[in-house]
């Protein structure tokens, strides 16, 4: 079997997986937000925080709520950090030092699971379970919260309230990411990743010195890390680490997890809106960009030119020999499509074009499908805009949903799709403009920017992953990506809590017959132009002179 034939079937599994689990999660998770019970432990739960999980929030109460609970992650997890030389369990590991733990905090608290450090040489057990497997859970757990908060919006009328954070972000953790953990976990486990807590252990001669490994609590820590859309891994080496990935079984199975909520929350959107075909327009659009951009990558990596490539059957460099051109294809466009920036292969090493085709998928706003959560709120927003420009090509006032997008509905969404790009290019033209961050580069040329537009676009979008050739562990660095993750999680949470509030008060539009059928094929091509274009407009500057520059002169 060749290895694009290889690539193609390990796709087409992929999307049939994903399709038998759809309706079943996605109906699940609509019956988690929608019921009015609690579980037992979820009573403990609210009952030590001191929350009462009946009581309805307006927008700026909810928008209180999700930055006081991430405030308080924050604070946990850097001092958790900074005093890692004196808890059990370091593994001799000194203290995180200030700047590195700030940014580490922030990072896994905003979803983001940026990593400047070497994760076998830098975190305990401690840090690594209690910290950021932690986060790893409530960050995912916030984002899907804000994203049903965003729904309710549309699905209720002449009320401002949309629900209680606490309780969404305990039932998200407790009844959706904590059982399809345990599940995954085991699935990795019996399938060759590693689980215990065991020290530090000298394997064998490297390079004239010793060769270390530690052990850790990985297969469960992989199981969230790609389940909410996180990324952080255990070593350095992420996913491509077979301790993390042992088999082209486990690659497929985490690529499965990663996409299989934000997927399936396109359903629990239609049901809860009372309109299973308006999921299903979500769902094609992100579908169609998703497959697009696996086709793209696939053909940049294949049909690359030179002797080296075709004997090797493709572009191999920073790919691992187990897993593949196809699949290493299928895991990049995944991993930033969604906001998971987990990585099975070094993205520096792709093509020219296959490195500026992750670059773009982050920019497009990692909507297709997106993150836990974010993906869906995300492209809700698309949708909005989308309606706009519809409305002002008919000469009539726009509406979704049965509710009316008018000048304030415009102004959030308007500033939701520019708070993130300003934040990437602003930082990186910083980063070039002044005189020592530019040391950080592996690499001069186009290249090299493309380094630091990578780094800058992942933050600011709550990706994570890297190119691999930046140095990031530098005060300037790690100061100003943690801003940008911050800014770039919790400004665009304010505006879409905002519009949640606005949609909500609003009574119900009759449908009539110049209503714009937003449930129509029609609609999806005119939200995946929306979203190619906007992106376009506003990137293409920075992309030709990184990705599409080193693309076109090899």
């Amino acid at each position: 079997m060749g290895p694009v034939l290889a690539g193609v079937l390990q796709l087409i599994a992929l999307i049939a997986a994903l399709a038998l689990a759809y309706i079943p999660l996605g109906n699940y998770m609509a019956r988690v937000y929608s019921s009015d019970k609690h579980l037992r432990v979820e009573k403990w739960i609210y009952k030590g925080i001191g929350a009462d999980p009946n009581t309805e929030m307006r927008w700026p109460a909810y928008l209180r709520s999700v930055l006081a609970f991430s405030a308080v992650g924050v604070l946990f997890l850097y001092l958790l950090q900074r005093l890692q030389g004196i808890l059990p369990g370091s593994l001799g590991f000194s203290s995180v030092n200030p700047a590195q733990s700030f940014n580490t905090a922030v990072s896994f608290v905003t979803n983001t699971n940026w990593q400047s450090y070497y994760g076998e040489q830098t975190m305990g057990h401690v840090v690594q379970t209690a910290g950021l497997a932690v986060q790893n859970f409530v960050s995912a757990a916030v984002g899907i919260a804000v994203a049903v908060a965003l729904v309710r919006g549309f699905a209720r009328s002449r009320t401002g309230e949309l629900g209680n954070f606490w309780a969404d972000m305990v039932r998200g953790t407790i009844r959706i990411l904590l059982p399809l953990s345990v599940v995954a976990a085991l699935v990795l486990v019996a399938c060759g990743a590693i689980q215990n807590f065991s020290g530090i252990h000298e394997v064998g001669q490297f390079m004239g010195g010793h060769q270390q490994w530690n052990g850790g609590a990985v297969a469960s820590q992989e199981a969230i890390k790609e389940i909410g859309t996180n990324g952080g891994g255990y070593f350095n080496a992420n996913s491509a680490h077979p301790f993390e990935n042992p088999t082209p079984f486990t690659n497929l199975f985490e690529i499965f997890l990663l996409l299989v909520i934000p997927f399936a929350l396109t359903r629990t959107f239609g049901v809860m809106v009372g309109s299973i075909k308006q999921g299903y327009a979500i769902l094609a659009t992100m579908a169609t960009i998703w497959v697009g951009f696996v086709a793209l990558m696939m053909w940049t990596e294949f049909a690359h030119h030179g002797p080296a490539l075709q004997i090797a059957g493709g572009a191999m460099e920073g790919k691992e020999q187990r897993i593949g051109v196809g699949a290493s294809s299928i895991f990049a466009v995944s991993t930033t499509l969604t906001s998971t920036g987990a990585v099975d292969s070094f993205h520096s090493s792709f093509t020219g074009l296959g490195g500026g085709i992750t670059i773009l998928g982050m920019q497009l706003g990692e909507i297709a499908p997106g993150g836990t959560g974010s993906g869906l709120y995300g492209m809700l927003i698309m949708a909005v805009i989308a309606v706009f420009i519809a409305g002002l090509m008919v000469g009539r006032t726009p509406e979704y949903l049965g509710k009316k997008i008018g000048t304030r509905e415009m102004k959030l969404a308007a500033c939701y799709i520019l708070i993130t790009p300003a934040l990437v290019l602003i930082f990186a033209a910083a980063s070039m403009a002044l005189p020592t961050p530019p040391h950080s580069m592996l690499n001069s040329g186009a290249h090299g920017f493309s380094e630091v537009l990578y780094a800058f676009t992942s933050a600011a979008n709550n990706n994570g992953s890297a190119f691999a050739g930046l140095n990031a562990n530098t005060d300037w660095y790690n100061t100003m990506l943690g801003l940008a993750m911050v800014l770039g999680r919790f400004l665009p949470m304010v505006f879409v809590l905002a519009l949640a509030g606005s949609l909500a008060e609003q009574k119900p539009v009759p449908v009539t017959a110049g209503t714009l059928r937003t449930e129509k094929p029609l609609f999806t091509g005119l939200l995946v132009g929306a979203i190619l274009i906007i992106t376009g407009l506003t990137y293409f500057p920075a992309l030709a002179l990184g990705p599409l520059a080193e693309g076109l002169a090899s």
